[in-house]
């Protein structure tokens, strides 16, 4: 009993140690400088967890149970309420063209990333599949919600998420920057379309999209929001994958577990499109979510070595970067002949 005890206190202790983390990293986000960067507090909350890990770590063992706390159960609230951020009209707004470009971006980059991962450059697994689902859907927030379902070491995560950032930045420097130019020869809706198709982040659709006005900016959002509502159906799938081809345990093979937290997430989205919550309740709302998977994100740096990220070699960059262009490619594509 007094094991119990002692061990829910560690994980409380834990728990406010990584929000900590996470209100700082919060604040730092709200500054000027890493607005006008597009580096969402996500990004800085790892960050802040990697310096942790890599310093202090191993004075502050006392604190891992509310670590490990974090990446799990508080990483999966964070997934379910970010479904406030979406409705099913979103769909509505883009047509079928729209919600037509987010399914092929989604599914056949992954799939793309997936093939070259493994078979061209012979990398880890779980490595292949984090980089995939970052570059194709959502980011970190994919990141963190494939490794919610692969059961992947933390520094895996990690990882993946800072390549995917990296190429996601320069994207959002680099498209509006060559949209000026005349390169792609877009209207306001299909730039809009192709950053939202296209770039990693949500922060930096935004940050890319406003630097080139409100139309473009709508359109972007929307079509970024749908690449993120079929973050549900990918979880599933791969769900299904990972157990019928013996990923985890061969034992299980029979067994098809289906993400429960990727259900109630379809369940908010739903809820949301109703509009029973007026706006200020949901950004209310949608700042205890960003919380929370600042924490997760925290956490996912704190189980984070240098050693490892050394470990890992540069084939996670060199797969970032080979889905950055085919997302660049595809995308244009896609938007030129299919909006």
């Amino acid at each position: 009993m007094k094991t119990n005890n002692k061990n829910i206190i560690n994980t409380f202790y834990g728990v406010i140690f990584v929000s900590i983390f996470a209100l700082i990293a919060i604040f730092l986000g709200e500054m000027k400088f890493f607005k006008e960067l597009g580096i969402s507090p996500l990004i800085i909350g790892i960050i802040l967890g990697i310096i942790y890990a890599n310093s202090f770590k191993k004075r502050f063992n006392f604190f891992q149970r509310g670590i490990n706390f974090s990446t799990k159960y508080i990483l999966r609230l964070g997934i379910i309420l970010y479904g406030f951020r979406l409705t099913f009209q979103n769909l509505v707004e883009v047509g079928f063209s729209g919600v037509f470009i987010a399914f092929c971006i989604v599914f056949f980059t992954f799939i793309f990333g997936y093939i070259i991962g493994i078979k061209v450059l012979r990398m880890d697994k779980e490595l292949s599949i984090l980089c995939s689902a970052g570059s194709s859907i959502c980011g970190a927030a994919a990141v963190l919600a494939t490794q919610s379902v692969l059961k992947n070491e933390a520094y895996k995560s990690a990882v993946a998420v800072s390549f995917v950032v990296i190429f996601g930045t320069v994207g959002m420097f680099l498209y509006p920057f060559m949209d000026k130019l005349g390169v792609f020869g877009f209207t306001n809706n299909e730039i809009g379309i192709f950053l939202g198709a296209t770039l990693h982040e949500v922060a930096h659709v935004v940050g890319a999209s406003n630097a080139l006005g409100e139309i473009v900016s709508n359109s972007a959002i929307i079509e970024k929001m749908i690449r993120v509502i079929f973050l549900v159906p990918f979880l599933i799938g791969l769900s299904i994958f990972l157990i019928k081809s013996g990923f985890h345990n061969k034992k299980e093979k029979s067994k098809v577990v289906i993400p429960w937290f990727a259900i109630f997430f379809i369940v908010v989205v739903g809820f949301n499109s109703f509009e029973f919550l007026n706006k200020s309740t949901i950004e209310t709302i949608n700042f205890i979510d960003t919380f929370a998977l600042t924490m997760a994100m925290s956490a996912l740096g704190m189980e984070t070595s240098f050693d490892k990220f050394r470990n890992t070699g540069m084939k996670p960059f060199y797969l970032s970067f080979i889905l950055f262009i085919w997302l660049s490619v595809v995308g244009y594509f896609l938007v030129k002949y299919f909006f």
